[in-house]
């Protein structure tokens, strides 16, 4: 379970890096980084609601702030 999380971030930021990639090398003559821009932001979405989704069912669990007084 600790293995995922990770595993989006790095996908998120590669598709990050692959849209500024595009960006450079095609000049807005292609599509390919709107469609890298597309992805990230699916992965983006399935991150928080796969972390929304583990925290309901318990697998994972808040640590929260702790104020010490």
């Amino acid at each position: 379970m600790n293995w995922i999380i990770p595993i989006f971030f790095i996908g998120i930021v590669g598709s990050l890096g692959s849209a500024l990639f595009f960006m450079f090398r095609d000049k807005g003559k292609n599509s390919n980084m709107v469609k890298a821009l597309t992805i990230r932001i699916g992965l983006s979405i399935t991150l928080f609601i796969g972390i929304w989704v583990m925290h309901y069912f318990g697998l994972i669990q808040t640590t929260g702030i702790r104020i010490y007084q």
